[in-house]
């Protein structure tokens, strides 16, 4: 490893020996994976292989059975961010889109452009005095993405945040979350979809065979 890279490592999410189990059941073991600011690191495998236990582990929403996560101290408050498959799963049916997109500014008692914000995610600002229920999918995935560009993390992590997006959608929230990992983030990102995977991430995760490839 280079001195860059082990430069680099000090400023990660860096998980080594993870194992998780579900009773006597093991979904994984031995997973090594780093998450770099700058950097995307992917995780594909076929369902109930653990894709999204292990995400929530190394995001710290979760513990392994065995192994450890070391993270650098994220300040402020608000460092990881989450992107979740379902956008409906994780915004509050009362609040309009105005407030879900402010809420990390909120949160910070800081001041927030959400119309700007809207228009950078490709939501039309028309819409941020309406409800999720009387949204699309993909305008409240775009919200989502506008809460995350307001909270600006140093780690993202994102569950299959394209399976419920038709093309056009999905293509612009990868362009979004690109943007986010040129702008210095670290991300991890669990999909199906392996050639998004290939074609965006340093570093491959695969589950049901825990092979691990970098580039």
């Amino acid at each position: 490893m280079s001195a860059p890279e082990k430069a680099a490592l000090t400023e990660a999410i860096v998980a080594s020996g993870l194992e998780a189990r579900f009773g006597a059941r093991t979904i994984f073991s031995g997973i090594d994976v780093n998450v770099v600011p700058g950097r995307i690191s992917g995780v594909v495998g076929p369902s109930g292989s653990g894709k999204t236990t292990l995400l929530r582990i190394v995001a710290g929403l979760a513990k392994p059975t065995a192994g450890q996560v070391d993270r650098p101290a994220l300040q402020p408050a608000g460092g990881i961010g989450m992107l979740a498959q379902n956008p409906r799963q994780v915004c509050n049916p009362r609040w309009t889109l105005r407030r879900l997109v402010a809420e990390p500014a909120t949160i910070g008692r800081r001041s927030c452009d959400v119309e700007s914000i809207a228009e950078r995610v490709g939501l039309e600002v028309s819409l941020l005095d309406r409800f999720p229920g009387q949204v699309s999918d993909g305008q409240l995935q775009r919200v989502c993405l506008g809460r995350l560009l307001v909270q600006a993390p140093r780690f993202v992590f994102c569950d299959e945040p394209t399976s419920m997006l038709d093309p056009v959608s999905a293509r612009a929230v990868v362009a979004i979350l690109q943007c986010l990992v040129d702008d210095g983030a670290g991300m991890m990102l669990v999909s199906h979809n392996r050639r998004l995977v290939e074609r965006r991430c340093a570093e491959i995760v695969e589950l049901g065979g825990s092979r691990v490839s970098g580039r």
